[in-house]
């Protein structure tokens, strides 16, 4: 999948030994740096050949009305799309006023390589001039986790063989209006193919100039969004650092800033020039003051040191690792996977802040930079199990989206709170509602990333004060959602359904009864109704505020909990399996064996009334519940169900292989676990969906500690009880991680043969493993024996296991590819006079 030549293995680092511009897109992407708030993809400092020159800033915004073919009541009506902030990464060399250009330098030496250990891009380079000159050039790249506003850039130049004129000029570009050059050509006239994952393009200018100025080597701008009035500013400020004779000029005009360094160089004496920048935005504070809390930062970060913030970049980096490494003995190639997908969560979440996650973090424009419900499920496992504190500060970001979240269940005729399938303002965004809005499951998955969250810490004061607002809002709207029946046989039974919506699978949309729907919302249900009542018992004076706040009737948890009890789970009793919906079954299969790869992944070359039709998955639908509600379903119902839908799983979602990874492992299919891992840990590594050129896969990395962790790894927290049921490959001598529960850390090492369970100062932490229960207390250790690794089940499930299968109707499953031969109508020419032609 890697050119080890070009991308060597290094378990800490990202390396890159030989430069390519066919693949800029990708490598921009692999080599971003940001903190969750800032991000800087990994354009070249020199300011050229971009495939994306991208700087983003999690939240930061356009908004532009919906344009529907035609308009109904209720659809979405204002889009978001994130902007690209002016461009402060560009720092020109020119030797002899011969601009550094990589597609005609003579370069000797190249090497690229993100340290994962400090989180410092950097670049070594020796370039031979058109006039035999030696320079080498360092670069260094730096967006800081402490500070969240600040970006630390520096670069050195030394004319090895010479002396030379030198010059660095350091610019800020507003690229989101005119780019390459100041005054080029505007993002919107890019031309690309149709992709329904790339971001909303522009035509009209967006960002308005305010305020810009220059004093001495410090400069500003500063910018009002047209539509959605957000504001920003950001300013720069440069040192230089040399023994030779050197001049600095300035030019600042609205859309540009430049300062320029020209100095004498003298061979082998060399210029350091480092360029400090802070980005501040805002909802609508004038942008002025943004300038003003620019220049706070750049005067601290300058007070503090720029070694010393490298030196704390690196301090924060060893207590993230600390606490979140995930460790395979063995396979450098692998670890240095994970690491890198472990890295960019930490970029996409520490600074967040309570902002969302967006869907490429901050490292590219993909999805708009628009938040889905991948967060809750894929990436807050990570952040609850290893930095609790980023956890929560996700939660509230959807808790304070609970006035839009309201108005949004009401225009839907639904009582309580609907959470918006992708936004960033807190307001619905997306146009295709069929497998947007009709995704109504995120409220379960919100509710259920929050139930984890508060029993794995035990932070019953977040949950009390504002988690159960989100509990009993989206509780709610299942009651309203939902519907009774009662059937008519000897015993008459109610059951409770819900129907019109969409599951995780967006191949297959509005559907009834969706299988993952219904299970997450029981738990929902469930989950509201428990907190209610125990916040009665244990804390009378929150418990008293919540009714207040919320109107919550009495009566309430009671109705939540009989919906939950009666909730209609699909079985099909002649397959032996659960149907994905009511309907799912009756559908015939699609052949993804015999499906042309050019025809891959569907939706871009089919229409979705096309996939509609068919029994084919593009993500995990049914297996992603068997894993979340796992204590729900007997291993032989894991068992079947897998098998079942894996040979109709296409992949053809990131989001798809590290919940496959799971469940195979889980039922004993390690080999193909193993496989989707690998797939998993390499989607942006490899560019194996061919769009990592915008943006990282963040719910995917997020993925692959849950495939580690929760795969391999075995553990399970259902109901708040810890318990490891490990499933090692054959492959692997051994497997470390670091949970933290209830604010104790424990170190967890599988090895083929024991389960070793180390605890950090803290409490003493109650676990299972395979039945049996453990506690371990604080600075000691327990060492479980393992028999074996689980079940082990060779190869793969194929479609062959359909060929005598039947329905409950009685028919025989079917597997088929959508084809037609095109038909082309001829028109004779020997007709009667006055007769129509005849078509053939």
């Amino acid at each position: 999948m890697i050119d080890r030549d070009r991308f060597p293995v290094d378990p800490w680092r990202l390396v890159e030994k030989e430069f390519s511009l066919a693949d800029a897109g990708v490598t921009e992407t692999l080599f971003a740096v940001g903190n969750g708030y800032l991000g800087l993809r990994g354009n070249l400092p020199e300011g050229r050949h971009a495939h994306e020159h991208g700087t983003f800033i999690n939240g930061f915004h356009e908004t532009f009305p919906i344009r529907h073919a035609e308009q109904a009541y209720g659809f979405a009506e204002v889009g978001q799309t994130i902007i690209n902030a002016p461009d402060a990464k560009v720092m020109r060399v020119y030797v002899d006023d011969e601009p550094l250009s990589f597609d005609v330098a003579d370069v000797r030496e190249y090497e690229r390589t993100l340290d994962m250990r400090d989180g410092v891009l950097r670049r070594h380079l020796i370039w031979v001039t058109p006039s035999g000159k030696e320079v080498r050039i360092e670069f260094e790249r730096l967006v800081s986790f402490e500070e969240k506003h600040l970006a630390i850039m520096r670069v050195k130049v030394e004319v090895l063989n010479d002396d030379a004129p030198v010059t660095i000029s350091c610019q800020i570009i507003n690229r989101q209006d005119g780019e390459d050059v100041y005054g080029g050509s505007p993002v919107a006239s890019k031309k690309a193919g149709f992709d329904p994952r790339k971001s909303e393009r522009f035509h009209e200018r967006v960002l308005q100039p305010q305020e810009f100025w220059q004093d001495d080597l410090r400069t500003a701008l500063s910018y009002r969004v047209t539509q959605s009035g957000m504001t920003l500013a950001v300013a720069a400020d440069h040192v230089i650092d040399t023994a030779n004779d050197f001049s600095a000029r300035r030019l600042v005009e609205a859309d540009i800033a430049k300062n320029v360094f020209r100095v004498q160089a003298k061979a082998g004496v060399p210029i350091t020039v480092t360029k400090l920048v802070s980005y501040h935005t805002s909802r609508g504070v004038p942008p002025r003051e943004l300038v003003d809390r620019c220049r706070r930062t750049l005067d601290r970060a300058l007070a503090v040191g720029i070694d010393e913030h490298f030196a704390r970049q690196r301090a924060w980096l060893d207590d993230f690792w600390a606490r979140s490494d995930v460790r395979i003995a063995g396979h450098d190639a692998l670890q240095q996977a994970t690491r890198w997908c472990l890295f960019q969560l930490a970029q996409a979440t520490a600074r967040a802040d309570g902002q969302g996650v967006p869907a490429k973090g901050v490292t590219g424009s993909g999805y708009s930079g628009h938040y889905f419900w991948d967060t809750e499920i894929y990436v807050l496992p990570f952040l609850t199990y290893t930095t609790p504190q980023w956890a929560r500060n996700a939660l509230r970001m959807r808790y304070l989206m609970l006035p839009a979240a309201r108005r949004r269940a009401f225009q839907l005729n639904e009582a309580g709170a609907l959470f918006p399938w992708r936004t960033i303002s807190g307001e619905e965004a997306s146009a295709y509602y069929a497998a947007g809005t009709a995704q109504y499951h995120i409220n379960a998955d919100v509710s259920f990333a929050l139930a984890k969250y508060v029993r794995s810490t035990g932070d019953t004061e977040f949950l009390h004060r504002e988690g159960v607002d989100i509990a009993v809002e989206t509780a709610r709207l299942w009651t309203t959602l939902g519907f009774w029946r009662t059937s008519d046989g000897a015993t008459e039974v109610e059951t409770f359904h819900i129907h019109g919506v969409t599951g995780p699978d967006e191949y297959t949309t509005v559907v009834n009864d969706n299988l993952f729907t219904n299970v997450m919302a029981r738990f929902n249900l469930r989950f509201a109704a428990r907190t209610v009542r125990d916040m009665a018992d244990a804390d009378p004076e929150a418990y008293r505020l919540m009714i207040d706040r919320l109107a919550l009737d009495p009566d309430e948890p009671e109705a939540w909990e009989r919906a939950a009890e009666a909730m209609h789970i699909p079985y099909s009793a002649a397959l032996g399996i659960h149907p994905q919906d009511a309907v799912f079954l009756e559908r015939e299969i699609w052949d993804l064996e015999h499906t042309p790869p050019d025809k891959r992944p569907l939706l871009l070359h089919f229409h979705p009334l096309v996939i509609c039709r068919y029994q084919v998955l593009k993500q995990a639908d049914v297996v992603l519940a068997l894993f979340l509600q796992g204590n729900h379903f007997t291993d032989d119902e894991k068992l079947a169900d897998f098998e079942y839908y894996d040979p109709l799983t296409t992949g053809d979602s990131t989001l798809s292989a590290v919940v496959q990874s799971i469940l195979a492992a889980e039922v004993g299919y390690q080999d193909l676990a193993l496989d989707y891992f690998r797939q998993s840990a390499f989607v942006d590594l490899g560019d194996l969906h061919h769009n990592a050129q915008d943006g990282v896969h963040v719910a995917s990395a997020g993925g692959v500690w849950t495939a580690l962790v929760s795969g391999f790894g075995g553990m399970r927290d259902h109901f708040g009880h810890l318990t490891f049921d490990p499933r090692l490959p054959a492959s692997w001598d051994e497997l470390a991680y670091t949970l933290h529960w209830h604010g104790t850390r424990l170190e967890v090492t599988v090895t083929r043969s024991e389960l070793r369970v180390a605890a950090s100062e803290g409490d003493a932490v109650e676990f299972g493993v395979r039945g049996a229960s453990f506690t371990v207390e604080p600075g000691s250790d327990i060492v479980v024996p393992l028999a074996d690794q689980g079940p082990v089940i060779p190869g793969r499930p194929t479609i062959r296991q359909f060929e005598d299968a039947r329905r409950e109707d009685g028919t025989l499953l079917s597997a088929s590819v959508p084809t037609v031969t095109a038909t082309i109508p001829v028109i004779t020419e020997e007709f009667e006079p006055g007769a129509a032609p005849v078509g053939t």
